[in-house]
């Protein structure tokens, strides 16, 4: 059998003539890109220095590419407790992302990620094991990433794959997600952090709009995460945080986790014994958003599946869309007389295509709100200087599901 291309060439020494495949792959940008495009973005990265051509073509398949990605594990894939099933996923699936990340938001239980069991009652020992598993975690993505990460009590996730997979409200074992959110032309996603501190409990109006939380006419979403909250008067700096940018037209949707584990966009080292509030505020004209409240009352599945289609009525469009669930650590199945699940299968059953990601924690954040091109709905009770009151945001006992669109391509 001959070699591929093999035949004469001209003149005597000479090397072949080049295969019809090579001249294809050299100078026709639109077969590259359709190849390229079944590549994983590292693969992308290694093959961009062929030539001119495959470097633009890479450029051009990694900006088409605005979908959300993830990383998730769950208790069926624990294993040695020295090293989080987070942390094995990540290493195992990252080379496997058609996306390059830009930023990343990922969250995990506590129990198992700062080695409570290990290291009870050695604070030190805990706070190095913290440490330890968020820079291993860390350092698996982009070095240009901006990294957010949390721990809580428990974790909601989707199972890699397919945003159709079931999600599971994990209460209890060991698991975690990481959402890995790629540079999307016209939209800006940006970590913040205030830190409280004794000293200084000033918030200077020029930190919120440096993060995009105020003076920033395109912002449409605030994820924000309150932190060790069971230390004294860490609740309250957390309100007087969000109360700052809440009476805006946004949706703002989060709840109160144990801990901040990771924050690479901040300069500051991460305490894992700080307080704060921490988030990602989400700016871009075509960035859509809806959260619904399930209040204490809405305690049967019934229930659930009419508040979850208050969401569905907000016509949200499903694809590039991101689901995110806060719940109390009070609900799940006890709440629903041992039935587990419910409220992520409610959700499903409304997006079946939409993934859902969130966690169980210690506290809600957010009210029924729609956010869509310039219409926004704020079914917030509202008094007369149009803040929103703290009762109206903050809960106890409740669920926030909220919808996050990033918005259709042009």
């Amino acid at each position: 059998m001959e070699p591929a291309g093999g035949g004469g060439g001209g003149g005597g020494g000479g090397f072949p003539a080049d295969p019809p495949g090579a001249f294809v792959l050299s100078n026709l940008a639109e077969v590259v890109e359709r190849v390229l495009s079944f590549l994983p973005a590292r693969a992308l990265l290694r093959v961009a220095g062929v030539s001119r051509l495959w470097r633009e073509s890479v450029r051009r398949v990694l900006r088409a590419q605005r979908g959300v990605a993830w990383i998730s594990a769950g208790p069926a894939d624990a294993g040695p407790p020295q090293e989080h099933c987070l942390v094995r996923a990540a290493a195992s699936e990252l080379q496997n992302v058609r996306i390059l990340p830009q930023t990343v938001l990922y969250m995990a239980d506590s129990d198992t990620f700062i080695s409570l069991e290990e290291c009870r009652g050695h604070k030190r020992a805990r706070k190095r094991a913290t440490t330890e598993t968020a820079m291993a975690l860390e350092k698996l993505f982009p070095s240009q990433c901006q990294v957010l990460g949390v721990v809580a009590p428990g974790i909601v996730v989707t199972p890699m794959g397919s945003g159709s997979n079931r999600p599971q409200e994990i209460e209890i074992g060991e698991s975690g997600f990481a959402l890995l959110f790629p540079q999307v032309e016209g939209i800006k996603i940006q970590p913040f952090r205030f830190v409280k501190n004794p000293k200084n409990l000033t918030l200077e109006r020029r930190r919120f709009t440096e993060v995009g939380l105020l003076d920033n006419p395109e912002l449409r979403v605030v994820l924000v995460f309150g932190y060790n909250c069971c230390k004294v008067g860490a609740s309250s700096y957390l309100q007087r945080v969000v109360r700052t940018f809440s009476d805006t037209n946004v949706v703002v949707a989060g709840g109160q986790v144990d801990n901040l584990v990771s924050l690479t966009s901040d300069t500051c080292p991460v305490d894992v014994d700080g307080t704060g509030v921490v988030g990602l505020s989400v700016s871009g004209q075509r960035v859509q958003s809806a959260t619904v409240l399930l209040s204490e009352d809405v305690s049967d599945e019934k229930a659930v599946e009419a508040a979850v289609q208050r969401l569905k009525a907000a016509g949200i469009p499903e694809r590039d869309t991101v689901g995110f669930m806060f719940a109390c650590v009070g609900r799940g199945a006890q709440f629903y007389r041992a039935r587990g699940n419910v409220e992520a299968d409610a959700f499903r059953k409304a997006f079946p295509g939409v993934p859902l990601f969130g966690f169980f924690g210690n506290g809600e954040i957010g009210c029924d709100r729609i956010v869509t091109g310039h219409f926004a709905l704020r079914r917030c009770s509202e008094v007369r200087d149009s803040e929103v009151r703290d009762e109206d945001l903050f809960h106890s006992y409740t669920t926030v599901l909220a919808l996050v669109h990033l918005g259709a391509s042009k």
